[in-house]
């Protein structure tokens, strides 16, 4: 799958340069013009990366920069800022409000295209760490997100914590009880149909991969890989 980049800026033709290098290089591109289109796309669409302009009519990329930290949907995707200015202040400001690099116009092309990858590889390994995959499906443990097909899929607090504790059981069967202990839920009949009504509406979110979780009779429920690898 390639990786996703939205690039933030008023200028159009910086839009078109941004989209036709990093195209060219590779990546999956999406834009938006002004800072709440780009608070919105990051997370609908949850990009690698985001390259943010400073000087952006509606709301300054600082504040954008900030809303993003200051979401759990957004706060850990790498962000580069673009901008005419170059005085250390605006900088020092950027990196304190949690930006991972910083670029001024005008650019080359090739160094951006560097920097970005430099970005990236630089978040790999903490991405790996917080990543739970099992094919097209993809758990984001830090932002408490799930991903299906690239597209983020809303879940409930118990229904996260159901489908996170099935992909990681490995195709063992997990009860009732157990998943109800995980949840804070007390093991009772009750307790055992809200279950069952959370696999439910777990599967439905799924869409055509919901029959990944399997009901184990008389044990509850697995999460069989090989249904999402076919």
């Amino acid at each position: 799958m390639k990786q996703k980049i939205l690039a933030v800026d008023d200028e159009i033709d910086i839009l078109k340069l941004l989209q036709y290098n990093l195209s060219n290089a590779g990546f999956d591109f999406i834009s938006a013009e002004d800072g709440p289109e780009a608070l919105e796309l990051a997370a609908m669409a949850m990009p690698d990366l985001i390259i943010l302009d400073l000087m952006l009519p509606n709301m300054d990329g600082n504040e954008v920069l900030k809303r993003l930290k200051a979401s759990p949907d957004t706060s850990g995707i790498p962000v580069l800022m673009l901008t005419a200015r170059g005085e250390e202040i605006d900088r020092v400001l950027g990196f304190e409000l949690g930006a991972d690099d910083y670029i001024v116009k005008p650019f080359s092309p090739r160094e951006l295209v560097l920097r970005v990858k430099a970005v990236l590889r630089k978040g790999a390994g903490a991405d790996d760490a917080r990543l739970i995959k099992a094919g097209p499906i993809v758990i984001d443990t830090d932002r408490f997100a799930v991903l299906v097909d690239g597209q983020k899929v809303d879940f409930t607090a118990s229904e996260f914590k159901l489908l996170l504790m099935l992909i990681k059981s490995k195709g063992r069967p997990m009860s009732r009880e157990t998943l109800l202990s995980r949840i804070g839920q007390p093991d009772t009949a009750a307790g055992s149909r809200t279950i069952d009504t959370h696999i439910r509406r777990v599967r439905m979110k799924l869409g055509r991969y919901g029959d990944c979780i399997e009901t184990a009779r008389g044990h509850g429920y697995m999460f069989r890989l090989n249904r999402v690898e076919e």
